[in-house]
C-alpha cells in the first residue's frame, strides 16, 4: 500500500540518496508516487524486467520455453519497455537513469534475451526518454558478448557478489575491485558503476556455505565496501534493503532470501544497528546495554 511504502522509504531516506526499482509494476509506480507526493529526496534507477526471448539450457533450474511462450514474452517485454517510457516521462525530475534489464545475457540466467535485441529495446528507450541509459548485468559478459550494447548505452551496470564465486570476506573487496576493475578497463572513457553488490546473513549451503553467511560478514563487507567505493566515488547500489523471504526455495535458510540490510520485519540487521538504533525492539536494546556494562 502507499503507506507501507511509505514507512519503507521513511526509513531508507535516513541513510541513501539512490533507490534501483526492478520493473514497471505498480508496486514502481506507487514507489514514485511516494517520493513525489512525500517530498522524499530520493533519484530512483528505474528497471524494465525482461522475460525470456529465447530458451537457455545452461540455466540450473530450467529454462526452456516454447515457441508460445516466446513469442507471449516478446510481446511483454515490448509492453514493458513502454511503461519504462512513460514513467521515466512522468517523473523526469526523479527517474535519474533507465536500465533495460537485470542479469538478462548472463549464462545461467533464466530470462535470456539475445543480445541483438537488447540492442533493440536500448534503442526505442533512447529514442523516447532524456535519462541515461544503461543495463545491469553480472561484470563477466561485459568483458565479451555486450560490447555491442555497450556501445549504444550512457552508463555500465555491474553486479558482483563474491560469497557466490567462494570467497571469503578477506578477499571479497579485492575480489571486487577486480570484477569492477575488469569492465572498467575494457571500455576506457565509459561510466561504469555498481548495481548490485552485497552479502547474505544466512545459507543453507546453496551455492554460499553456511560459514560464510552472517550479519558479521555482511557488516565487514559492507563497512569495506562502503569506504573504497566513497573513496574512488563509484555509485553503488548496496544488495540490498529487506530481506525477501518469498525468494528461492521453501528451505528458510536459502541466501537469495537473507540479503537484506533490515529483516523482514524492518529491524536493522548488525551492518545497520548503530544507525538505526530507534528500530531496534526495547528488549535489545537493554540486553546490549547490560552487556555493554
Amino acid at each position: 500500500t502507499y503507506d507501507e511504502i511509505k514507512e519503507d522509504l521513511l526509513i531508507l531516506a535516513k541513510n541513501w540518496q539512490y533507490l534501483r526499482l526492478y520493473d514497471c509494476t505498480p508496486h514502481a509506480e506507487v514507489v514514485l508516487e511516494v517520493i513525489a507526493k512525500e517530498k522524499l529526496h530520493f533519484m530512483v534507477m528505474l528497471g524494465v524486467d525482461l522475460a525470456a526471448e529465447m530458451s537457455n539450457p545452461h540455466c540450473p533450474w530450467g529454462a526452456d520455453f516454447s515457441d508460445e511462450v516466446l513469442t507471449a514474452n516478446r510481446r511483454k517485454n515490448r509492453e514493458e519497455i513502454e511503461k519504462a517510457i512513460l514513467l521515466a516521462n512522468r517523473y523526469p525530475d526523479i527517474v535519474f537513469c533507465v536500465s533495460i534489464g537485470n542479469e538478462a545475457s548472463v549464462e545461467w540466467t533464466d530470462h535470456m534475451v539475445p543480445v541483438d535485441s537488447l540492442v533493440a529495446h536500448a534503442r526505442r528507450l533512447k529514442s523516447t526518454i532524456k535519462q541515461p541509459l544503461t543495463f545491469c548485468e553480472n561484470y563477466v559478459p561485459w568483458t565479451y558478448k555486450l560490447e555491442p550494447l555497450a556501445e549504444v548505452l550512457d552508463v555500465i551496470s555491474i553486479h558482483t557478489y563474491p560469497a557466490w564465486e567462494y570467497r571469503s570476506v578477506h578477499d571479497a573487496l579485492e575480489y571486487t575491485m577486480q570484477n569492477y576493475h575488469s569492465v572498467v578497463d575494457h571500455y576506457p572513457g565509459k561510466p561504469v558503476v555498481i548495481t548490485e553488490a552485497g552479502w547474505t546473513t544466512a545459507s543453507n549451503g546453496r551455492g554460499i556455505e553456511p560459514h560464510n553467511a552472517s550479519e558479521e560478514l555482511q557488516a565487514q563487507y559492507y563497512e569495506e565496501l562502503l569506504e573504497w567505493t566513497t573513496d574512488e566515488k563509484i555509485l553503488t547500489f548496496v544488495f540490498e534493503a529487506f530481506d525477501e523471504p518469498w525468494k528461492g526455495s521453501p528451505d528458510p535458510l536459502e541466501p537469495e532470501k537473507h540479503w537484506g540490510l533490515f529483516n523482514l520485519d524492518r529491524t536493522p540487521k548488525l551492518a545497520m544497528r548503530e544507525l538505526y538504533k530507534e528500530l531496534l525492539p526495547d528488549d535489545h536494546i537493554s540486553d546490549k546495554a547490560a552487556s555493554a556494562s
